[in-house]
């Protein structure tokens, strides 16, 4: 018969404890450890006690090296991120802030593999059928190969997956879904643990890929034990100000291929719409000849992107000046300030800075640090910078400008979208590829040539 008692779970790693402890011993972490009441029941097993084995161990050689088949979404920014389409029988995680688009994404995605003759099944535990009926509405007309289920029990979605035998299955949220076995509420630690451990089970043994949906905390990582994210093969984050328009979505994790890559996406009335350009998208409405001001091309797995970096400086009217940051971290934007001031002969001891990515999207490749620093620069010095000119590369504590990856397509880019002047790594000068041969590319080796070429040689 089973037993109801009370534990302690890590919502970090899941680790298991009879009492209340202060640092997890599992993952180190502070104040992590929450109450639940669990019900355990009796394991399965042999009548003798022992372990059931299946399997045998297997020398590596011997196994054969087979290419994982992919099915391609029909939506090229998400096949992107994935690494060429979804792999069978994985386990993809996808989670986002509320009303970021994470449902209306997977339902298009459902919309075109259904329509490209995918079995394809819809699991959601949050909403009813008439709300998804009028989502799906705005999206387009679905094929009738997509099924649609409201459930929240995992064993029924079992039973109803073994039987169905679809293609595809989105689980609309994780944090809904519950299992008998455990007494606790929906959402907590071990039904999420468990929910995800019976959802891997079918994936891997059907050959099912399954989306599931999860939410986030305040800080912004799913919500629920952080082993979670290791059950899974694949982890995503749809990004963006809810606010804007756009949509990033970006991997973290991903077993069948990179996680530098990233889709961008317009949120409109009739949904989700890619953005084969994100370069001319972030840079439209751009000011131009406007101090403060500057263009920087960030690589995202094979992608480049262009930003508009913005940066105000202003006299504090206190005595220790603020600093704020948006789209990057604050603490590399205090760092570079240091430098500047150091290397660069640039006193800003007693000023306010404020540096934003325009658009609200957030970069965190070191090749925009020298755009950070010659914003602040153009903005302390009232210079502006031309309209045509694009700058890149890596600051370095001592003031040397450090090369970056992909020069080559960097240059490319910027000169495709018009940008006549460059300022770029010295140590770039050799990979740039011919695009930078000419007299508008200009090679800077530490902060004070940057600072000079700002000032004489890009001036309008």
């Amino acid at each position: 018969m089973a037993k109801e008692k009370t534990v302690f779970f890590c919502q970090n790693c899941g680790f298991e404890s009879s009492k209340w402890m202060g640092q997890c011993p599992g993952c180190r972490s502070w104040n992590s450890f929450v109450e639940e009441k669990v019900r355990k029941t009796a394991a399965a097993g042999r009548p003798d006690g022992r372990v059931r084995s299946c399997s045998a161990p297997v020398s590596l050689a011997e196994v054969d090296a087979l290419g994982e088949t992919r099915t391609k979404t029909g939506i090229r920014e998400m096949d992107r991120v994935l690494g060429g389409g979804i792999v069978g029988g994985s386990l993809i995680l996808i989670g986002g802030d509320p009303g970021i688009g994470k449902s209306t994404l997977l339902l298009q995605v459902c919309r075109q593999l259904s329509l490209d003759g995918k079995r394809v099944l819809y699991i959601s535990g949050e909403e009813s059928r008439h709300q998804i009926k009028m989502r799906a509405d705005r999206i387009g007309e679905m094929p009738g190969s997509l099924r649609l289920f409201c459930e929240t029990s995992i064993e029924v979605i079992r039973e109803t997956v073994e039987r169905d035998k679809p293609e595809v299955i989105v689980i609309d949220s994780i944090q809904t879904m519950y299992a008998d076995s455990i007494s606790s509420a929906p959402g907590s630690v071990s039904q999420v643990r468990e929910a995800t451990a019976a959802l891997m089970m079918i994936a891997k043994g059907l050959g099912i890929t399954v989306f599931i949906v999860g939410h986030v905390t305040k800080d912004g990582s799913v919500a629920g034990p952080r082993v979670l994210e290791h059950m899974v093969d694949t982890v995503l984050y749809f990004e963006g100000d809810r606010h804007a328009s756009y949509r990033i979505l970006r991997g973290v994790k991903n077993r069948f291929g990179s996680t530098d890559e990233i889709g961008v996406f317009e949120m409109r009335s009739d949904g989700l719409v890619e953005v084969g350009n994100p370069s001319e998208y972030m840079l439209s409405g751009r000011p131009e000849n406007v101090p403060g001001s500057v263009v920087s091309c960030s690589v995202e797995g094979t992608r480049p992107v262009l930003v508009e970096i913005q940066a105000l400086v202003s006299k504090t009217a206190f005595g220790y000046p603020r600093r704020t940051a948006a789209g990057v971290d604050v603490n590399r934007v205090n760092l570079l300030l240091a430098v500047l001031e150091k290397r660069g002969g640039v006193d800003l001891s007693s000023y306010d800075a404020y540096v934003n990515i325009a658009g609200g999207i957030r970069m965190n490749e070191p090749a925009v640090d020298l755009g950070i620093v010659l914003a602040l620069v153009s903005c302390h010095k009232n210079i502006p910078v031309p309209a045509d000119c694009a700058v890149f590369g890596e600051v370095g504590l001592s003031g040397e400008i450090r090369a970056v990856r992909s020069a080559d397509q960097r240059v490319a880019e910027l000169k495709k979208l018009g940008f006549a002047k460059i300022i770029m790594p010295l140590a770039n000068k050799n990979k740039a590829g011919k695009a930078s041969e000419d007299t508008g590319t200009v090679y800077v080796s530490d902060i004070a040539e940057a600072v000079r070429a700002l000032s004489d040689k890009v001036r309008p």
